[in-house]
C-alpha cells in the first residue's frame, strides 16, 4: 500500500512538472521572385529565399522552476526555401542553439545565439529590414559576425524603458604561442511610447594577436502615427587606421491596418587608408498583411559604388515576395 501511495505521489509530482513546461515548434517560410542587375553583367531572374526574414524552423521551450525562475532552450535552423538546402552547410542548427535561465534578473543564454550588437543592427532599417532596404550593398557595418559559436549572453530586464545586453563568444583557437580570438558585444536601448533609441558596439579578433575590427551602431525611430521616422548611423574601424562612416534615413507609412509603405536612403564613405570609396543607395517597398501570419511584399532597391580611378558599379533589385510564419 505504501509503495502504491509513493508511486502515485511521484506521478502527481511528475504531472505537475510537465504542466509547468512548454515546448513549441515555429518557423518562417519566406520566398521572393525578382530581377537583379549588376554593372557590366547580364541581368538575372531569380527565385530566392528570405526576402524579408531568413527562412527557418525551430524548437523552443521553457520550464517554470518556481520563484519566477525559468529554464529555457532554443534550437533554430535556417534553410533556403527555393532549394530546400540548409542555409549553412554542416550545421544542424545554423541560426541559434542555446540553453539558459530567465527571471527577475533578466536572461542568460549559453551556446550559439545572436550577439548584443545584432539586437540593434536592423531595428530601424527602412523597407522592413529586408533585401530591399537601402543599406544593402552600401553599408559595411552590416558585415559583422552575427551569431558566432561558443557564446555567453546576458540581457537585463527593462527598467523605465531602458535595458542593456552583453555577449561574449570564445574563439577557442588558442595555440602554443597565441591566445584565442573573441567576439565581444554590448548594447543599450530605450523603448518608451513613440521613441526607440539603441546604441551597440562589437569588437572582433580572429586571434588575440590579430588587429581588432570594431563595429558601432546608433539607431533611432519616432512614431508620429501617420508615419514612423527611422534613422541609423554606423562606423567600422580596422587595421592600418582604416575606417568607414555611414548613415541611413527612412520612414514607414501605414496606409491602412494591412498596408504599409516604406522608403529610405543610405550612404557610406571610406577614409583614405581604406581607399576613399563612397557608396549610396535607396529602397522603396510595400507590405500587405493578408492575415496575422501571411504577408506579401515588393519593392525596388538600388546601390552605387564610386572609387577613385575605378569605374562606378551599380546594382539593382526589383522583387515581390511572400512570407508566412507558423
Amino acid at each position: 500500500m505504501k509503495k502504491s501511495l509513493i508511486a502515485l505521489a511521484v506521478l502527481a509530482a511528475s504531472g505537475a512538472s510537465f504542466a509547468q513546461s512548454s515546448v513549441s515548434i515555429y518557423g518562417i517560410a519566406d520566398v521572393w521572385f525578382g530581377r537583379t542587375t549588376l554593372s557590366n553583367a547580364p541581368s538575372q531572374i531569380k527565385l530566392d529565399s528570405g526576402g524579408v526574414s531568413g527562412s527557418r524552423f525551430g524548437f523552443k521551450g521553457s520550464e517554470d522552476l518556481g520563484g519566477g525562475l525559468k529554464a529555457n532552450f532554443l534550437l533554430e535552423q535556417g534553410f533556403n526555401i527555393d532549394t530546400g538546402a540548409a542555409s549553412t552547410a554542416g550545421q544542424t542548427f545554423s541560426r541559434q542553439s542555446y540553453v539558459g535561465f530567465s527571471g527577475g534578473f533578466g536572461e542568460v543564454k549559453l551556446g550559439k545565439m545572436w550577439t548584443a550588437y545584432d539586437d540593434i543592427n536592423g531595428a530601424t532599417n527602412a523597407v522592413f529590414d529586408s533585401a530591399l532596404s537601402p543599406q544593402n550593398n552600401v553599408w559595411l557595418s552590416t558585415g559583422y559576425q552575427a551569431n558566432p559559436n561558443n557564446g555567453l549572453y546576458y540581457v537585463s530586464p527593462s527598467m523605465g524603458g531602458f535595458s542593456a545586453a552583453v555577449s561574449y563568444a570564445l574563439g577557442e583557437n588558442k595555440t602554443a604561442t597565441v591566445d584565442a580570438g573573441s567576439v565581444v558585444s554590448f548594447n543599450v536601448k530605450y523603448e518608451g511610447g513613440p521613441v526607440y533609441a539603441g546604441l551597440a558596439h562589437q569588437r572582433e579578433k580572429a586571434t588575440d594577436a590579430a588587429e581588432a575590427t570594431n563595429f558601432t551602431r546608433v539607431n533611432g525611430s519616432y512614431d508620429l502615427g501617420v508615419a514612423k521616422l527611422l534613422a541609423g548611423y554606423g562606423r567600422v574601424t580596422g587595421a592600418a587606421d582604416t575606417s568607414t562612416s555611414e548613415w541611413q534615413l527612412g520612414a514607414d507609412f501605414p496606409v491602412s491596418g494591412a498596408l504599409t509603405l516604406s522608403a529610405g536612403v543610405a550612404r557610406s564613405s571610406d577614409n583614405a587608408a581604406k581607399g576613399d570609396a563612397t557608396r549610396k543607395g535607396y529602397g522603396l517597398g510595400a507590405a500587405y498583411a493578408m492575415s496575422k501570419r501571411t504577408t506579401v511584399y515588393g519593392g525596388y532597391q538600388s546601390a552605387n559604388v564610386a572609387k577613385p580611378g575605378v569605374a562606378d558599379t551599380d546594382a539593382t533589385l526589383l522583387a515581390v515576395g511572400l512570407k508566412h510564419t507558423f
